[in-house]
């Protein structure tokens, strides 16, 4: 079953032509809607004048787009660029928070969003990067569509750089062959935090950002299917973002998806088990609820056990065609043609050091249990270091 079901997802994709960069209908310039794109940023000195200065060299009429770059308690040279840059671009507004303000990145969401006037919301992080005709291609999709939201691909801008980033690279990719094949199969797809478009009456029926959430993303998507809300996935343009470059960084940012990533579940499990949706997304939630999460825990947990009793694993025939499963999307999503940041060359070695890589999470998911089980909830934005390399 695990294995019939999981093939089915990654084969939907041989066959997507909304998957792809190309639209019957490019959306005019005079149905453009008013678009305000929200920024949460805590000491990006090293990446926010790119930023701003790119974001406003995009394909898009001026007097409908609104950039809201939060300054969320910055201790480093943040506010003074943001102070120099509001004088020089005009529909730049920048909100400034305490840094005891709490509600971490979705309290700095929220309180931008009293702000806004749009009639959508696109959430990038600091360190994001567009193409110039992103925005006008991704409303040509939503209109194509009639998509409420839309994610669109990630992608690694230092993919090169070193063994973890060109892993991190064929993550993504390996994500978005999922996250298209379920949307297919049954309707069920993820926000990913960046690179995230939503219609800003969809997300207040939903109750706007989380603040008691560390993955804001991954709780608002739950809400929305909750509420029957579909979420869209764009290939090409994709969004572009730094990789981690070391394994603390990378086991600290796995340890906050984990986190929010089970927390969601216990908080509106009890939802997820009545009529609010149709039994083939029930399956499919429990499905990858499995793969995610329960069998990272089954796993290590039957491994120190056959090794207490000198006897081999029981579960490892689960774990296998898991990981076989991940090298499918892996090469499939590597051999997919992609714009830039070109996606690493698959061959079978790098494929295989992709799979090995992926067995932190066997790791960081029990980890996370444990302590969530034996420590208070605390909701801290751990953001992630951007060099703006």
């Amino acid at each position: 079953m695990i294995a019939f079901y999981g093939l089915i997802v990654i084969s939907r994709n041989f066959k997507r032509n909304k998957f792809l960069n190309t639209f019957n209908n490019k959306v005019t310039n005079k149905d453009l809607p008013i678009l305000d794109i929200l920024v949460a940023a805590r000491d990006e000195e090293n990446v926010i004048e790119r930023l701003v200065e790119r974001l406003f060299n995009l394909e898009y009429p001026s007097n409908k787009l609104n950039i809201y770059i939060i300054d969320d308690g910055s201790s480093d040279k943040t506010p003074l660029i943001l102070d120099r840059l509001s004088r020089q671009f005009e529909n730049l507004k920048v909100v400034s928070r305490s840094p005891n303000a709490g509600g971490g990145k979705s309290g700095a969401l929220n309180y931008a969003l009293k702000f806004t006037h749009g009639e959508w919301i696109l959430v990038l992080d600091a360190d994001a990067q567009l193409k110039k005709d992103s925005l006008i291609r991704l409303f040509s999709f939503v209109e194509e569509g009639d998509w409420p939201s839309v994610q669109l691909r990630k992608s690694v801008t230092n993919v090169s750089k070193n063994f973890l980033t060109s892993c991190q690279s064929m993550e993504m990719a390996m994500d978005a062959i999922f996250q298209y094949g379920r949307l297919s199969v049954c309707g069920v797809s993820e926000l990913r935090g960046n690179g995230q478009l939503i219609k800003k009456d969809t997300l207040l029926a939903c109750g706007s950002f989380n603040e008691d959430t560390v993955t804001d993303d991954l709780d608002l998507s739950l809400r929305l299917l909750l509420s029957n809300s579909r979420i869209g996935i764009l290939w090409d343009p994709p969004v572009m973002e730094e990789a981690v470059e070391n394994l603390n960084a990378l086991l600290s940012q796995r340890q906050r998806w984990a986190e929010g990533g089970l927390q969601r579940f216990f908080d509106y499990g009890d939802q997820l088990f009545t009529n609010k949706i149709d039994f083939l997304k029930k399956f499919d939630l429990t499905y990858f609820f499995i793969l995610q999460y329960a069998l990272p825990i089954i796993s290590i947990f039957d491994l120190v056990l056959s090794i207490a009793l000198l006897d081999s694993p029981i579960y490892w025939p689960i774990s296998f065609t898991a990981f076989i499963l991940s090298g499918i999307a892996f090469w499939y999503g590597s051999s997919c043609k992609s714009e830039v940041p070109v996606l690493q060359k698959r061959n079978f070695f790098m494929i295989f050091l992709s799979v090995f890589y992926l067995s932190h999470w066997f790791i960081v998911i029990p980890w996370v249990t444990v302590k969530m089980s034996i420590f208070p909830k605390k909701i801290l934005w751990r953001k992630t270091l951007h060099t703006g390399v």
